[in-house]
């Protein structure tokens, strides 16, 4: 087997490249009225705490209820037409926010938004598009551009809303759509096939399996708090620049800066650090507590300037470290053969806790304010803190794929016999049907090419 370290092809690269800047733009444009949502929809007719938390996190809900139809469709009718599909719907929620002046209307176009969930696919068409060895060189990459986007959207968001209001971004996003549409449909190359690892697919068989992972649920949950905090947080922290700091809306763009720039800056040590696999599972979970301690001092002093800007910094730490960690986490410690299945339940954790943050924050701001909002978070992330700390710390492994010779018996147990025997192998799963074996493996002293001299493991391509 070729090295992970091999190049991409230059289709691969087109390819991933298209896909990822497709996938980045629409998170931009779904993240970029998050830090202006709260004190817009304010202002709209209708507006009640709940329905303000309501517009900040619907698409949450829509995003998490519709990904999993689009990629069943998807198997059936084909990536590309789906994506152009879920643009579309993405780029009618924008154009509906855009002209609405009720903040019900509002809330429609922002689930449409969501409606239009486009990231399994998106996903799935990568697989379609690389090689197998490639693949998870594509989907960091991927994986970067969403948390670029995620950081350039916070700090873009309330400057573009100073030039064009909030109005002009569901405008400037219904466009940015359309732009992805043309990229997808004339530079998006055609997969001849889908991607013949099962593994990359969602399945309903493998969904009881993976829910009954203690080591994957925790990850589940974890990103169902962490992104409930993060929505929760805008709801009020944009309250609180104007209370606190006298910024109006449009000025909230000169502490997102700062804080965010200031938090990568201290985030990166860390992430550096967590990279060493024995160190992995202590960075995870000092970012974490790193997260709970700016929730906690975001709690006690939201009212005073200092106080709130440490709070956010904190946050910002911990969130920017947790968000790169845990899909890598999810993909090493999840089997290769329910890999989809894996991402996708995670995925709708994610969203989900979306929806669940900006509905609850709505509901605790209307009832107890912002400090019950902050009350809240901290809460929510201790409980999260105590689940990363009980259990038994899972080893890390990486999941390799191997093609097996169809015109031999892969019922009998000798290949899974011989592969199980190789240096460095942990776990072997053969999937007969599919003419596929699942190995994980200690990279640190597993030997590709050990895997392949075992007859009836066909060569890469």
């Amino acid at each position: 087997m070729r090295s992970e370290k091999s190049p991409m092809n230059r289709s691969e690269r087109r390819s991933v490249g298209a896909l990822a800047g497709v996938f980045s733009l629409r998170m931009f444009g779904l993240f970029l009225v998050l830090p202006v949502m709260a004190l817009y929809a304010a202002e709209l007719e209708g507006a009640t705490p709940f329905m303000i938390g309501l517009a900040v996190g619907i698409y949450g809900l829509t995003q998490a209820l519709f990904q999993i139809a689009f990629g069943t469709l998807s198997d059936r009718f084909g990536r590309k037409p789906l994506i152009v599909l879920g643009l579309l719907v993405f780029a009618a929620g924008s154009v509906i926010a855009a002209v609405a002046d009720t903040l019900t209307g509002v809330i429609i176009g922002r689930a449409l938004q969501g409606s239009g969930a486009i990231a399994a696919v998106v996903l799935a068409l990568v697989a379609d598009l690389t090689r197998e060895q490639q693949r998870v060189k594509a989907m960091a990459l991927i994986g970067m551009s969403i948390g670029g986007s995620f950081l350039l959207a916070l700090m873009a968001g309330p400057a573009l809303d100073r030039w064009i209001g909030v109005s002009g971004i569901f405008w400037l996003t219904a466009v940015l759509a359309l732009g992805c549409i043309v990229v997808v449909v004339w530079w998006v190359p055609t997969p001849r096939h889908a991607a013949g690892d099962p593994g990359s697919k969602a399945s309903t068989d493998y969904f009881r399996e993976v829910m009954a992972n203690a080591h994957l649920l925790r990850l589940d949950v974890g990103i169902f708090i962490l992104h409930m905090v993060l929505t929760a947080v805008f709801v009020v922290a944009p309250f609180a620049l104007v209370e606190t700091l006298g910024l109006e809306r449009d000025s909230h763009w000169q502490v997102y800066v700062p804080v965010l720039v200031g938090s990568i800056l201290l985030m990166a040590p860390l992430l550096i650090l967590g990279m060493r696999r024995e160190r992995t599972f202590w960075v995870f979970r000092s970012a974490i507590f790193i997260v709970l301690v700016g929730q906690c001092v975001l709690f006690s002093g939201a009212d005073q300037a200092l106080s709130l800007i440490a709070g956010l910094v904190c946050f910002f730490v911990g969130f920017n470290l947790l968000e790169a960690m845990l899909p890598s986490l999810m993909t090493r410690l999840s089997p290769g053969y329910a890999k989809g299945t894996a991402i996708g339940i995670y995925n709708t954790f994610e969203f989900a806790g979306v929806f669940v943050g900006g509905a609850l924050g709505g509901i605790l701001l209307g009832l107890f304010g912002s400090p019950g909002v902050f009350a809240f978070c901290v809460l929510a992330t201790l409980v999260w803190l105590v689940v990363a700390l009980t259990g038994r710390t899972p080893q890390l492994r990486n999941s390799v794929t191997l093609r097996l010779d169809g015109e031999i018996d892969l019922t009998s147990g000798a290949i899974e016999h011989s592969l199980r025997a190789l240096n460095g192998v942990d776990e072997v799963t053969v999937l007969p049907k599919d003419c596929v074996a699942y190995l994980r493996v200690d990279e640190s002293c597993f030997d590709p090419k050990q895997a392949h001299a075992v007859p009836g493991v066909l060569a890469p391509d």
